[in-house]
């Protein structure tokens, strides 16, 4: 069986260190993702993150951090299972940057395809609100999971 990875990718008109510090840096990210972090993500440190629907906080292990083509880290992306999470820009000139996330390995099992289909539209949602964020400063996050918080 092969193993299961999410991938999500989009390009954003903006330049590659904006695009950089707005992943690395809590005070942009949470325009965008989250609510609150323990810190800026750097390389060996390991914050929390808060996101506005859930009361659980997040651990956020840091592998590395390569400014500004590549952040990695592991956390609890599936229920029992530490995940790496890989994201990666690439500068395409022109003021616009690519991004990728790639996050695995989940098994090729009935879980794992479940697991796969969320965090793929996750990441996407991730990409798509950061877009938003960036290019036109719309907080697209604010609000579209309140449906999701306890009644």
């Amino acid at each position: 069986m092969n193993e299961l990875q999410a991938k999500a990718g989009i390009q954003i008109s903006r330049p590659i260190a904006t695009v950089f510090n707005a992943i690395v840096d809590p005070s942009e990210m949470s325009n965008y993702f989250i609510e609150t972090s323990t810190g800026k993500m750097e390389a060996g440190k390991t914050v929390t993150w808060k996101f506005p629907e859930f009361a659980d906080k997040v651990p956020v292990t840091v592998l590395t951090v390569h400014a500004p083509v590549s952040i990695v880290f592991e956390w609890e992306g599936a229920p029992g299972n530490q995940l790496k999470v890989e994201i990666h820009l690439e500068d395409r000139g022109g003021n616009s940057t690519v991004v990728k996330v790639i996050e695995g390995d989940m098994p090729n099992t009935e879980a794992g395809i479940k697991w796969l289909r969320g965090n793929t539209e996750g990441w996407a949602n991730f990409l798509a609100c950061m877009k938003a964020w960036l290019e036109y400063g719309i907080h697209l996050r604010q609000g579209a999971f309140d449906y999701m918080k306890p009644a």
